[in-house]
């Protein structure tokens, strides 16, 4: 059956494995695993794991592979915990633990959540799902119909499963929780569909609520008190979550926490974005929209906010706050700092002081037409009028396109190269706002939107990005959006892949292409790597096109309407032609590696 979507259409656990996972405020050393999607607290998604380098990566074989037998988009990372890996399938949402001590990885258990299938009508964004987390001996996911589920990870009963939101409502989720200690964050999706978002904390052992911060509403839902120190004046105010909408609106306004968590075990704080406000045309909504676009420092323990920053107050084109914050210390300008990299959907690349929040630099990475610059007195972008949808007037050429200058797709940070590899796009679009209802459970989004390559004819980029001398390294253009994450290691090598079927290992230094594999479906998945029971590393990934940017071919969607997908068929209109759908994970070694 053809899905139509809404919008856009275990573990043998030692004593020593648990302790260092509950333990999250000790340093994260390599043990040749992979227990969360981003490597770790800090979103590195770097393995000091050297066996394959950019001297032998061209020996890469695949070592087995599995089939998922789902046609959707697999945007998910695969965890591997001492002998098994476990992947999470789009919906159906299924869990796979695979045995990798034994030859082909044989499934050990499955376990399927039965998600409500009217979820699937409501989801913007294909039926997508980005991963899971490993703590306290358990595998815990998010299901499309907006539950969290924690499993047994050695034997694959379920622990315990909570239901967050409504799908009524037009909630849905699609992230992956991020673990701290005895907690465990989840937020939700359905930005398109004029939810409300909110960012959940879970007591891991029982899957009970200890707290829910709002994006928008009043500073008591937003958990906004007396330690609430934003460090730009246009963020500080009374109940600025009401305030900064027209009366009531705030209670469909979006802000969805879809995106990516990070946590910091020196500052105590968790990092993350929200995403757009609703509706789409902002017409509708005068005023900042606050907290949407936002980036928030908040106290795992009581989800008091610490610090915001709103990168794109009253976004006007959907360029959301919900990328990845890559945690280091660098040495800037001579001094030693705690900062955060945050690679917009807007096109800047922004560096911040992780302690306060106030912005070091933000050059820009992306091809705009959008956005002058940030300003770093006052934290703003500078707009360009022109560019501003206005209704029922067509406007061309906005550039990054609604899919921002990158999307969801995770970069990743060399503490050898101090370079951050990210995977972009370079994707305009010509808009049309117009007026829309708020009918619960369906699109509010007024917007027409055609999607279109940047110039050069090309809609991806991997690049390198130096970010002290705030300026790329070294780039590859890609026919296609670069959907997929980024893997980098102490090997120097750096992975990843495209929709066009490509799996890519490059130079971490240079970027030369050291190795390619063409697999079965485009790749929008996360590449990771391990080292398996016999003592080999190993590298995994994802196949199987799909999400925003691949719901032409997952979706079946006609490419002669420009429209579709919200746009991104137009973009994508030549994509049917190189790849086809269907999931398969595919593991790479060194045949004779020990």
């Amino acid at each position: 059956m053809k899905i139509q979507f809404a919008v856009i259409l275990v573990l043998a656990q030692s004593c020593t494995l648990v302790h260092a996972a509950a333990d999250q405020d000790k340093p994260q050393t390599e043990d040749g695993q992979w227990i969360m999607p981003a490597k770790n607290h800090a979103s590195t998604r770097f393995s000091e794991l050297d066996q394959i380098n950019a001297g032998n990566v061209n020996r890469l074989q695949v070592a087995w592979t599995f089939s998922t037998g789902l046609v959707h988009g697999h945007e998910g990372a695969p965890l591997v915990v001492n002998d098994t890996m476990y992947i999470v399938t789009p919906y159906p949402n299924y869990l796979y633990a695979l045995d990798l001590k034994r030859e082909g990885a044989p499934i050990k258990w499955l376990y399927k959540p039965h998600p409500d299938r009217a979820a699937q009508g409501v989801a913007c964004c294909d039926l997508v799902n980005r991963g899971a987390v490993f703590v306290d001996g358990k595998i815990i996911f998010n299901t499309l119909d907006v539950h969290t589920v924690a499993v047994d990870a050695e034997t694959g009963k379920e622990v315990w499963k909570t239901r967050l939101g409504d799908i009524n409502l037009g909630e849905t989720m699609t992230m992956a929780p991020l673990a701290v200690g005895d907690k465990v964050f989840v937020g939700n999706s359905g930005g398109e569909m004029g939810v409300r978002g909110w960012l959940t904390a879970l007591d891991v052992k029982t899957g009970k609520q200890v707290w829910r911060a709002y994006s928008t509403g009043s500073d008591k839902d937003v958990l906004i008190g007396p330690d609430f120190k934003p460090p730009y004046p246009q963020d500080r105010g009374k109940d600025l979550g009401m305030s900064t909408w027209p009366s009531g609106q705030w209670k469909m306004g979006g802000g969805a926490v879809w995106g990516w968590l990070s946590y910091d075990p020196e500052t105590r704080l968790i990092f993350y974005g929200t995403a757009n406000p609703g509706p789409w045309n902002p017409a509708q909504r005068p005023g900042d929209n606050k907290w949407t676009s936002t980036v928030f420092a908040r106290d795992p323990d009581t989800g008091a906010a610490k610090w915001a920053v709103q990168y794109n107050p009253h976004d006007l084109h959907d360029y959301d706050g919900v990328n990845e914050n890559v945690l280091i210390d660098l040495d800037v300008g001579g001094e030693k700092r705690k900062v955060m990299l945050h690679p917009d959907r807007n096109g800047f690349m922004y560096m911040m002081d992780r302690q306060t929040g106030r912005i070091i630099s933000a050059p820009q990475f992306a091809y705009t037409t959008s956005i002058k610059r940030i300003n770093l007195e006052n934290g703003l972008p500078e707009v360009v009028p022109d560019k501003e949808p206005r209704q029922g007037q067509l406007v061309k050429d906005i550039c990054p396109a609604a899919p921002g200058g990158k999307d969801w797709q995770p970069s990743a940070w060399s503490p050898r190269t101090h370079l951050l590899y990210v995977p972009h796009n370079h994707l305009c679009m010509d808009v049309t706002a117009s007026e829309v209802s708020y009918i619960a459970g369906t699109p509010y989004v007024g917007m027409e939107v055609k999607m279109k390559k940047g110039p050069g004819d090309y809609g991806g980029v991997f690049s390198a990005w130096d970010p002290v001398a705030g300026r790329e390294a070294w780039s590859i253009k890609e026919h296609y959006p670069v959907w997929s994450g980024a893997l980098a290691t102490a090997g120097d090598v750096v992975f990843y892949g495209t929709m066009d079927r490509w799996f890519k290992a490059v130079d971490a230094k240079t970027g030369k292409e050291l190795w390619r594999f063409r697999t079965g479906s485009g790749i929008i998945g996360q590449p990771i790597t391990y080292r398996g029971p016999d003592g080999k590393q190993y590298v995994a990934v994802l196949s199987g096109v799909g999400g925003w940017s691949g719901a032409v071919v997952a979706g079946g969607l006609d490419t002669k309407v420009p429209y579709g997908a919200l746009g991104f068929v137009n973009a994508m209109k030549d994509l049917p032609n190189d790849t086809a759908t269907g999931g398969m994970l595919y593991v790479f070694a060194i045949p004779d590696a020990k």
